[in-house]
């Protein structure tokens, strides 16, 4: 790590601020550039400066923090407040109290209800890139912007916007890693809590 800092910045400690020639300036003043770490790119992934590449990137992180944030409360919904009352499927007569939280219920959802889930999961991610016209519509707006304005959420005040979108793409971040651990714990204990006991 010091020897590549050293390299690239000319200081064992990484004096960010005598290395002004490095394409990753181009991002540092972005959305989700957050204290302590500043711009962090590890892999390098951004050394080439490509800022249609970022854009792409940013984009696909708030779309997966935003599933995530759904899917981490999905996880925990059932849990603090039930399920709903009723049928999934009256057809096959399983209620929805019959399907079990986590990793488990994958196996007790009817065909047709995938196909319902995928189908609406299409719908979405078309409609988010306004029926086709992926390029005009990803050129002419921010990232993560998708003409939705959410009641008391949206402002005209940029300071505060850039705020929330930070907020945003922060607790994103926090849900891609919840849920990953959620997962893992369903996986290897059964329960998605990491009942250990079991």
């Amino acid at each position: 790590g010091m020897f590549f800092q050293d390299g690239l910045t000319g200081s064992a400690w990484g004096e960010w601020a005598l290395y002004t020639t490095s394409p990753l300036r181009a991002f540092e003043n972005e959305l989700g550039i957050q204290k302590p770490t500043g711009f962090w790119d590890p892999l390098g992934l951004s050394k080439d400066g490509d800022a249609l590449v970022f854009k792409r990137r940013r984009v696909s992180e708030i779309k997966h923090g935003r599933v995530a944030m759904l899917a981490a409360m999905g996880y925990i919904t059932p849990t603090l407040v039930g399920k709903f009352p009723g049928y999934l499927s009256p057809s096959l007569g399983l209620k929805f109290a019959d399907v079990p939280h986590g990793l488990a219920a994958i196996s007790k959802v009817p065909t047709f209800g995938w196909i319902q889930i995928l189908i609406y999961a299409l719908y979405v991610e078309a409609s988010s890139t306004n029926f086709g016209y992926f390029d005009e519509s990803f050129s002419k707006q921010a990232p993560g912007d998708y003409g939705w304005k959410p009641p008391l959420l949206a402002t005209t005040n940029v300071e505060l916007r850039n705020k929330r979108l930070n907020s945003e793409i922060a607790n994103g971040r926090l849900a891609m890693m919840a849920i990953i651990g959620m997962f893992f714990q369903d996986g290897l204990t059964g329960s998605p809590w990491g009942d250990w006991a079991l």
